[in-house]
């Protein structure tokens, strides 16, 4: 997927309490986009459900929001995932689920198989608000990958069309890369130096790809470069939650066997304990 555009956005929808408040956030970002809305329902199409929807929808059409009503009957992953495919769908927009008695968010189990196995972006809101919440601070993963490149860029471009005042790229850094057993002073001291020397490694690294993102994305933009050393996927979410970032940006994991699923990768501990919207960049 091209970082430079969403055209078509598609977002699950089921009667739930939250309904209104993730159909407003997910026709205000296709607003924000220019892009085409695509509500997938699992379930019979009916006269009284295409009507509800068109409610909540009013306020967003007369805006100029294009959109499509799918109604789909079968197995919610299978359906949400081959509509996703059928029609071209960009970013795929998915609630999560709150904790009872807790301030805590996850995924639930229809959810995070769709997370999984989706061939499009993903975007997780953990408290969808049917008046807009601005954001203002987007924290990005910085780590050395592929795919980072395009997940930096789609980061600076969401920021940049949210009016966002703050972006901040984290690199998390392993402690296996540190390699010193600390148990004295001078142990202590080379230490630090490795880890100095580690984090400008890692902040040249991401220099070299901040300098390439369009300016126009980065104009009247706080930009921080924050090193981490610690358990990937993780620190970042632990970090995101410290910080009161209002969107994390991931890149979407590279593979997906078998043994992935039993050894969990960067992005399962996030979806574990959502720490704010994840925004995760196929």
């Amino acid at each position: 997927m091209s970082t430079l555009a969403f055209k078509t956005i598609g977002i699950g929808v089921t009667f739930s309490p939250n309904l209104e408040a993730n159909i407003n956030e997910a026709a205000r970002f296709a607003l924000c986009f220019s892009s085409k809305l695509v509500l997938i329902h699992v379930g019979e199409a009916s006269e009284k459900k295409t009507n509800i929807f068109l409610r909540f929808l009013s306020p967003f059409k007369s805006k100029g929001l294009e959109f499509e009503l799918l109604f789909q009957p079968g197995d919610p992953v299978g359906v949400i995932l081959s509509s996703t495919k059928e029609k071209n769908i960009d970013l795929l927009i998915i609630g999560a689920l709150k904790k009872e008695n807790f301030l805590k968010y996850y995924l639930g189990s229809i959810a995070r198989k769709i997370t999984r196995q989706a061939s499009c972006s993903v975007l997780l809101l953990i408290n969808p608000s049917v008046k807009r919440v601005p954001c203002k601070h987007i924290v990005v993963n910085g780590l050395k990958d592929p795919k980072t490149k395009e997940t930096l860029t789609t980061a600076f471009l969401v920021g940049h069309k949210l009016g966002v005042d703050k972006i901040t790229v984290v690199e998390e850094i392993e402690q296996d890369e540190v390699s010193v057993k600390v148990d004295d002073d001078k142990s202590l001291r080379k230490s630090t130096i490795v880890k100095e020397r580690l984090r400008l490694r890692e902040e040249a690294r991401v220099k070299k790809v901040l300098d390439t993102i369009p300016a126009n994305y980065t104009k009247d933009m706080t930009i921080k470069s924050q090193p981490i050393f610690g358990k990937r996927g993780y620190s970042i979410g632990h970090y995101a939650q410290v910080a009161r970032a209002d969107l994390l940006v991931m890149n979407a994991p590279t593979k997906m066997t078998f043994w992935d699923r039993l050894f969990p990768h960067d992005i399962e501990h996030i979806l574990t304990e959502l720490p704010t919207d994840v925004l995760i960049v196929q």
